[in-house]
């Protein structure tokens, strides 16, 4: 078999993994989405992704997770599904560091409270190995977690933005409440230098947690 027929073979496998997952999908959201919405979000998903992944092979699987994160977020600023928490997304560069260790800080510290997501205005094939490498030191696996674009759909749904460096990318939405966290961006960075950020960010994801779970308190950010 030529490499030109195992490319095609590999394409029509993926296309018809992708219609599984939108048919899963698609029943989920039956009652908020037409079967078509839904297919055009996974697909949109998987080659959004497919655009910086260095390994593919479980790509639709992060695609379908992804998708149903945006679906998810979609119904949400629609009113159709209903969100009795606070909705907060950080947004970085690359979402390989900033943005993913200041989500997997909040996920902890809000214990549930708090709906966290993390996304990219440029999206890396992966995250920091030193990012990995700190967050694990605190217990914390961020192994399968995976950089991603910044979607529409996810800031609609938030009620707070927090950016990174990301510059003017992230759109801008009355009713929201937007915070620009000036911290050193630690790709290509010392253990060490990592570290620090990371401490630092945790000092933010704490009061930023606590004026969100704790209205009556003001918020030092």
């Amino acid at each position: 078999m030529t490499e030109h027929h195992e490319t095609i073979l590999g394409l029509q496998d993926t296309t018809e993994v992708l219609h599984r997952i939108s048919e899963r999908l698609g029943e989920k959201y039956a009652s908020i989405f037409a079967a078509e919405t839904v297919e055009r979000y996974v697909f949109e998903s998987y080659a959004a992704l497919a655009r910086t992944a260095k390994v593919t092979a479980y790509l639709p699987v992060t695609a379908e997770h992804f998708a149903a994160d945006r679906l998810h977020a979609l119904a949400t600023s629609k009113g159709a599904v209903a969100s009795d928490v606070p909705e907060v997304v950080f947004v970085c560069v690359q979402n390989a560091g900033r943005s993913q260790m200041a989500a997997a800080l909040l996920t902890v510290e809000a214990k549930g409270r708090i709906n966290v997501r993390s996304a990219g205005s440029m999206p890396a094939a992966e995250l920091d190995p030193a990012v990995r490498a700190a967050m694990s030191e605190m217990g914390l696996d961020l192994s399968r977690s995976y950089p991603k674009p910044l979607t529409d759909d996810v800031v609609r749904a938030s009620d707070v933005v927090i950016t990174m460096g990301c510059g003017d990318s992230c759109p801008i939405y009355p009713g929201k409440r937007y915070e620009d966290w000036d911290l050193p961006d630690p790709s290509g960075q010392s253990l060490e230098s990592v570290r620090q950020v990371r401490d630092q960010i945790q000092e933010r994801v704490r009061a930023l947690a606590g004026s969100l779970l704790n209205p009556t308190e003001k918020d030092h950010i």
